[in-house]
């Protein structure tokens, strides 16, 4: 065990040059000056009337001033009141006793359960070191999921991003990825959830699933819901990745990580921005904005010890995919799942736009050839397809020739067949959820391109598993 991963919490000094005193208060940000000993960037300060107001050091304000962020109400600060260093940083608590639990940021339960061990707990905040025993033995994890398996493979160590607007499916698909392969995973893996500035019932919803599916004992779900201030929305990713980091590095388990929602941690850290009168960058975000997504993303690495796989959402305001916040997490990853509007209005759910969908590991050497030709014929079929639907929404599908006209019918085929009910949505759409091995999903879909189901009509290919489901009178 490490060095730092036996620390009990810090106890409040009484040393006066351990005082510092609240000059402002800026909303959730609140400006401290230590005329002694100056606190080093991350200690955790409390407030010394009330040890329960807790403020984190961000940053320099000037000659003995810091900046530093409220995690707690800020009705008990005022002007000139004293603040103590404790000379130590947040602390986590690991292990296994932040399984089947839901916690906030310092490991304080949310799920109206008893008291989480606090005994082996770690600092929050951990440098990024260049590791030497990073591996790139690459293995793709079966989600049951077509669509994600055949066009976008999760890939054991890597990362997966779910880009879409508002109300486009990304938590639930999410949140079905998590359902398929926790409840599958080994006993040596387990799932680690970051709730950053997502809605407190979306947490709910997802905690009761997991229970239903008997796989809330290997997960831990860490959340800074969206009524938190920005202080503990922006910290929750940092807390999340420490309990990821202690399972792969000192439990040496495989840890599947989800965060929902990779944009909501940008814009907290934008607001701190904000706050602490930090000039933005021309497109508005933060100047740090890529240095944040940097030093976390890189935490999240695959070791000889264990990996961590990462499958993130990612809100795109105004389905705008240039928007510098959502252009700044596109590097740290493998696989780019987009989600469009249009199909979801239509009701093809996962409403996954497969021609902007794009993932380093479809490769020949890692999916195989049939799995990687079969994609490339199917992506052609629906390029050629998208550029016929002008001349049918003019002329009508008659109008084409035959030749085309096969092209558009299996198009309209393939895009049903990725459609897909969901275990986490039994209750709402009332039809049960399906699991699709990755070898029938291929072998079907290739089956739709080769024209071996031109007889069956495309309105029958919606909602299934496999086509076998399919009786045609």
């Amino acid at each position: 065990m490490n060095q730092d991963q036996n620390i009990l919490k810090p106890q409040l000094s009484t040393d006066p040059q351990s005082l510092g005193k609240v000059i402002s208060v800026r909303g959730q940000v609140v400006e401290v000056e230590f005329a002694h000993r100056k606190p080093a960037i991350h200690n955790l300060l409390v407030l010394e009337s009330d040890p329960k107001v807790k403020l984190e050091v961000y940053s320099s304000s000037g000659t003995n001033k810091f900046y530093c962020l409220v995690l707690s109400s800020t009705d008990s600060l005022f002007r000139g009141a004293n603040v103590v260093n404790t000379e130590s940083q947040i602390l986590f608590p690991v292990g296994k006793s932040v399984l089947g639990r839901v916690v906030d940021i310092f490991g304080d339960p949310l799920d109206g359960g008893g008291k989480v061990d606090q005994v082996n707990a770690i600092p929050i905040h951990r440098e990024v070191k260049l590791k030497r025993n990073v591996i790139t033995k690459q293995e793709v994890y079966e989600t049951g999921i077509k669509v994600l398996d055949l066009f976008a493979p999760l890939i054991k160590g890597g990362k997966l991003g779910l880009f879409g607007g508002a109300g486009v499916g990304k938590t639930i698909l999410l949140t079905e990825v998590l359902h398929n392969i926790v409840g599958r995973a080994k006993e040596s893996s387990v799932s680690v959830f970051a709730g950053i500035g997502e809605r407190s019932r979306e947490g709910l919803e997802l905690w009761a699933s997991l229970r239903k599916s008997s796989v809330m004992g290997n997960s831990a779900l860490i959340y800074g819901p969206m009524g938190e201030n920005p202080a503990v929305r922006f910290l929750a990713a940092d807390s999340a990745a420490t309990l990821a980091e202690y399972f792969r590095d000192e439990e040496k388990k495989d840890v599947l990580f989800f965060i929902d929602n990779v944009y909501r941690f940008a814009q907290a850290g934008n607001e701190l921005s904000t706050l602490t009168s930090n000039l933005p960058s021309e497109d508005g975000y933060q100047a740090t904005l890529e240095s944040e997504m940097a030093s976390f993303h890189e935490r999240l690495i695959p070791t000889k010890t264990g990996v961590i796989s990462t499958i993130e959402a990612i809100y795109v305001p105004a389905d705008d995919l240039l928007d510098h916040g959502v252009q700044s997490i596109f590097p740290y990853l493998d696989s780019i799942v987009v989600l469009s509007r249009s199909l979801y209005q239509e009701g093809n759910l996962p409403a996954v736009d497969v021609l902007a969908t794009t993932s380093n590991s479809m490769h020949p050497n890692l999916v195989g050839d049939f799995h990687y030709e079969s994609v490339i014929r199917a992506k052609s079929i629906l390029k050629q397809a998208e550029s016929l639907e002008r001349i049918v929404s003019l002329v009508g599908e008659t109008e084409l020739t035959a030749e085309d006209q096969l092209v558009y019918k299996r198009a309209k085929k393939i895009k049903n067949f990725l459609t897909q009910s969901f275990f986490v949505a039994e209750a709402q759409r009332q039809s049960q959820g399906k699991f699709v091995p990755l070898r029938t999903a291929v072998e079907e879909l290739n089956g739709i391109i080769e024209g071996k189901f031109d007889h069956i009509p495309e309105e029958k290919f919606r909602f299934i598993g496999s086509i076998s489901e399919i009786k045609v009178e």
